[in-house]
C-alpha cells in the first residue's frame, strides 16, 4: 500500500515534469516518409523511425497504424505490437532499454569504418588473420 507521504511526493515528480516535458496530443504512422510523427502540447512535432525504437523495430505498416496516448500524454501504445514507449525518454534520444540502446550501439560500432580499424585489420591480415573458432578454442584451453 502507498503512503500518503509517497502519494504526494509521486504528485510532485509529476507536477515537475508536467511544467518541463511538453505531452503527446497526437501520434499516427506516417506511410508516405515510414515514420512515427507525434504532435506535442508545445505545437512542435517530432517524427522517428520505428526501426530506432525497442518494439517497433520489425514492424508492418499495419501494426503500426494503431497508436493509443496514454491519459498522462507520456505514453505511446502500440496495442498490435503490445509495445510502449516513454515520450520524455524519446525526447532525450532513449528508443528502448539500457540493454537494447547498447546493442544497438555496438552494432554501429561494428559497422564503422575508421583509419584506425582499418589499419589493424591489416595488421591482422599480415598474421594470417583472424583464426578460425575451433582453433581458437583450442588455444584457449
Amino acid at each position: 500500500m502507498v503512503t500518503r507521504e509517497e502519494f504526494a511526493k509521486a504528485n510532485e515528480r509529476a507536477k515537475e515534469l508536467e511544467s518541463r516535458v511538453p505531452k503527446a496530443v497526437s501520434a499516427k504512422y506516417d506511410r508516405h516518409i515510414r515514420r512515427v510523427v507525434v504532435q506535442l502540447s508545445s505545437n512542435l512535432g517530432i517524427f522517428f523511425s520505428p526501426r530506432d525504437a525497442e518494439g517497433l523495430e520489425h514492424a508492418t505498416a499495419e501494426q503500426l497504424a494503431e497508436i493509443e496516448i496514454s491519459p498522462s500524454g507520456y505514453g505511446l501504445h502500440f496495442p498490435r505490437l503490445d509495445a510502449d514507449l516513454y515520450l520524455p525518454a524519446l525526447l532525450e534520444g532513449v528508443f528502448g532499454s539500457e540493454r537494447w540502446m547498447a546493442s544497438r550501439m555496438g552494432m554501429r560500432g561494428g559497422r564503422s569504418r575508421s583509419a584506425a580499424k582499418t589499419m589493424a585489420a591489416r595488421e591482422n591480415g599480415k598474421k594470417g588473420g583472424r583464426p578460425k573458432q575451433e582453433e581458437a578454442a583450442v588455444v584457449a584451453q
